[in-house]
């Protein structure tokens, strides 16, 4: 009788850790759902290899007011829903200004450039007092120019990059 008496108490404590097994969960970009159709529509990854806790927060306004989620694949938009909206010649503005930015930048980088290139000499840079000297620091300031033509020749590209990403000068 004793023994039955504690099997049953056993067992009513651990009842409740059957209801602890987790569900599966899947990622949705920033979102986890257990929606196992949800995540299949959306194309969510299914989470493996640990629990999940997820603590619901607010939901934006423009998510509470019933806007439908982007479908997977689709571009993200450029500004977060509810940022405010720039009008459209301010924003042409702000481009134009960046533009400029950015070609001032791309100048001053083309014109230290080709002081570098002159400098370097093609490996052979003209030597000083102190490299006549010692030659060991002409050998590491000849490393230094060409580590620096190599840095400028990055930055240069970099700067083309990023004028390439903002709009066209109108």
């Amino acid at each position: 009788m004793k023994k039955t008496v504690t099997t049953l108490l056993l067992l009513a404590a651990l009842a409740p850790v059957a209801g602890w097994a987790q569900d599966r969960i899947y990622r949705c970009g920033n979102e986890y759902t257990n929606n196992a159709t949800q995540a299949k529509e959306r194309g969510c990854k299914l989470v493996e290899g640990g629990n999940v806790t997820v603590v619901q927060g607010a939901r934006p306004a423009a998510a509470a007011g019933g806007a439908a989620a982007p479908a997977a694949g689709s571009a993200p938009s450029a500004s977060p829903p509810g940022a405010p909206r720039v009008n459209t010649n301010d924003q042409k503005a702000r481009d134009a200004d960046a533009r400029a930015i950015l070609e001032s930048e791309l100048r001053k980088a083309e014109a230290r450039h080709a002081e570098l290139v002159k400098e370097y000499n093609g490996g052979a840079p003209e030597r000083n007092a102190l490299d006549l000297r010692n030659p060991q620091r002409y050998m590491e300031r000849t490393a230094e120019l060409k580590a620096s033509v190599s840095r400028s020749e990055s930055d240069i590209a970099g700067i083309k990059r990023e004028l390439g990403r903002v709009a066209p000068a109108n």
